[in-house]
């Protein structure tokens, strides 16, 4: 039998998007984005749930108004085309999605795309680039993440995760953890959420008050117990980054990217 913790692993990060290399193109109006061999595809369902989950538990991140995503290379990734993003459906429905220049949009409601059994879809390769849940509250530091914001991040990838997975698996995790709600498993002493950042870490250090606590780090990575009631949503963890932090950090839209847990 595998881990909990592997089983969470590949529940949350691998998923099972539906293939959308051999639809019907849709409008012609609108840009081809299945015109790239094998798209990074999401069913809109799972962003759905993603959405409900956010609504959910905002009390989490307060300040943040609304979900984001945000289009992101898995590692090396050749150079990205233009990000193009919309959600494709039967009959050729199409709701083509705005997409700033840093890879961010967001996505609305909207029945007919779950009628239409939309799937959000990329110009880009799954391989190279994903989508990710962007959630960072205003006003913090470039190396800085709230505790809540992660907590919400957490909640809003799990509710997509379980979505997009059998429920086989939605069931055999639940047993495994003995509880549906998989988050929670992430505050025992040998389970921690990871999370990467833009940039290789030289160190990163959770701080409320007067307490600290350091965090363990790997290359861009730093790993969290998320559920621990001794640090509020209101705790900060500060990262130092080996190198300069990305333009786009200073603006105040870098975040992270949900990884699994060890």
């Amino acid at each position: 039998m595998r881990s909990p913790a592997l089983m969470l692993a590949l529940a949350i990060c691998c998923g099972a998007p539906a293939a959308a290399a051999d639809q019907p193109p849709g409008n012609p109006d609108t840009i081809h984005v299945n015109a790239t061999r094998d798209p990074e595809v999401r069913k809109y369902a799972a962003i759905v749930a993603g959405l409900d989950s956010f609504d959910k538990h905002r009390h989490l991140a307060p300040k943040v108004d609304v979900l984001r995503f945000r289009i992101e290379a898995r590692g090396a990734a050749p150079q990205a085309l233009q990000p193009v993003a919309r959600i494709e459906g039967e009959d050729g429905f199409v709701l083509p999605l705005e997409v700033d220049e840093d890879g961010r949009f967001t996505v609305p409601r909207s029945e007919a795309a779950l009628h239409a059994r939309g799937e959000l879809t990329l110009n880009q390769k799954r391989r190279d680039y994903r989508v990710v849940p962007i959630i960072r509250s205003p006003g913090l530091a470039k190396n800085q993440r709230r505790l809540g914001d992660l907590r919400l991040t957490c909640k809003v990838n799990v509710a997509i995760a379980k979505e997009e997975i059998a429920l086989f698996w939605v069931l055999t995790v639940n047993t495994l953890l003995r509880s549906t709600d998989w988050c929670s498993f992430f505050d025992t002493p040998d389970t921690k959420f990871t999370f990467r950042t833009g940039q290789k870490l030289a160190g990163a250090v959770l701080h409320e008050g007067e307490r600290s606590l350091k965090l363990d780090i790997e290359g861009r990575d730093f790993r969290i117990h998320l559920v621990d009631e001794h640090w509020s949503d209101d705790a900060l963890v500060e990262l130092e980054f080996a190198t300069p932090a990305p333009a786009e950090a200073a603006t105040g839209t870098a975040a992270e990217t949900p990884r699994t847990g060890t």
